[in-house]
Order: structure tokens, then C-alpha cells, then sequence
């Protein structure tokens, strides 16, 4: 797809996984006391508060009129699943150095 076409879905998904995941997921080990997870750890509770928004990948009507940029949001939400597990989301890995330095 065209830049022009996917510029708002990309810096959303740029936004997205550290503003709801590594919040949501920091949060949440706050809230059990766990002041020094894994990055492993940090990883995978990231990933899994940003699955939770995979039903904004449906967001758009099932039409022909966004078929392209459906798949291209599926893809990307995906993507960014892979990159935070694997540690190639640098927001992710700043996050979790906060988290960990300053709980």
C-alpha cells in the first residue's frame, strides 16, 4: 500500500504498544509487587494487553473498499506482536528499563 494511504495506521501502531502494553503491563507488576521481571517476563505482559486490541483490526466495514487496508492492519498488529516478543521494539526495551530502575 501506499505511505499516504497507511501513515495514520503506522504511527498508531508506533504509539500503541508502549502507551497500552508496557503501561497496562507495568501497572500490573506494580500491582503485584514484582519490582524485577524478566524482559522475558515484561515482554510477554505486554503482548498480552496489546493482543486486546486486536479487535480494532475489525474496525473497518467489511467491504471491498477495505480489503487492502484491513489486511495491511492485520499484518502490522501482528508485526508489532513479533517485535515486542523478540525485544526489536525499542520503546518496549526503554519501558522496561524505566520499569525496572524505577518500578
Amino acid at each position: 500500500m501506499r505511505e499516504d494511504l497507511t501513515f495514520e495506521i503506522t504511527r498508531a501502531y508506533d504509539l500503541l504498544p508502549h502507551v497500552v502494553g508496557a503501561s497496562w503491563a507495568s501497572v500490573w507488576f506494580r500491582m503485584n509487587r514484582i519490582h524485577r521481571p524478566t524482559k522475558e517476563q515484561f515482554r510477554e505482559k505486554v503482548a498480552e494487553y496489546f493482543k486486546m486490541l486486536e479487535p480494532i483490526t475489525n474496525a473497518f466495514p467489511a467491504n471491498e473498499n477495505f480489503t487492502e487496508m484491513t489486511a495491511y492492519i492485520k499484518d502490522k498488529h501482528a508485526d508489532e506482536i513479533r517485535r515486542i516478543l523478540t525485544g526489536n521494539n525499542s520503546e518496549i526495551e526503554k519501558r522496561y528499563k524505566r520499569y525496572v530502575d524505577y518500578g
